[in-house]
């Protein structure tokens, strides 16, 4: 199998589950990252510069229909919602679309709208990681991915900072590996490096 995208969405406590995730990623590692952090909605660029420092990796926020590139990790921008579409769905030329469409689940960028619109590009080639967080969103995502034949990940609740995400998720039924979050880079690097 070879993956296409991971969709990573966190909120409370989520600075420090990504520096995890990304410090033990290689300057190498073939698939992109798109990311949803919950946060105010009047952040600045500093979370970025803050992510950069702990991987080799490429740090941006996404720009309204930008192409999706191996050796990036592409952050949500703040209060907007980070879509994925591709054009002639063979996730051949995939892009970032934002949207300032209402919150979901009070929240923009909303986990779920990432995980859904991700599925729908990339179907069974898109690998979903639900990290720490103190809400419900991203349950619906990853529930989407797993239908469309993706894999879901998410983070052993007792490892989170707030374990109510992963943990609703896993309740749900919707996951299909949970993984303390210092395993997390490191099963990711094994399966997508086949």
């Amino acid at each position: 199998m070879t993956f296409k995208l991971i969709a990573i969405g966190t909120s409370f406590g989520g600075l420090n589950a990504l520096q995890v995730i990304l410090s033990d990623l290689p300057e190498n590692f073939p698939v992109p990252i798109a990311v949803v952090q919950h946060r105010h909605k009047d952040s600045d660029c500093r979370l970025r510069a803050l992510l950069q420092n702990y991987t080799n990796l490429s740090v941006k926020e996404a720009e309204d229909k930008e192409e999706i590139l191996p050796g990036s990790v592409y952050l949500a921008p703040a209060d907007y919602h980070l879509l994925i579409e591709n054009k002639d769905k063979t996730v051949s030329y995939a892009y970032f679309t934002l949207s300032t469409d209402a919150p979901v689940t009070y929240a923009r960028p909303s986990i779920d709208v990432l995980f859904e619109t991700a599925a729908d590009a990339y179907a069974e080639k898109v690998i979903g990681v639900l990290l720490t967080g103190a809400n419900q969103d991203g349950v619906q995502g990853l529930a989407k991915i797993k239908a469309r034949g993706g894999l879901t990940i998410a983070e052993e609740p007792s490892t989170a900072f707030c374990p109510v995400m992963p943990a609703a998720a896993i309740t749900a039924g919707v996951v299909d590996k949970i993984l303390p979050l210092e395993y997390i880079a490191l099963f990711l690097v094994n399966i997508c490096n086949l």
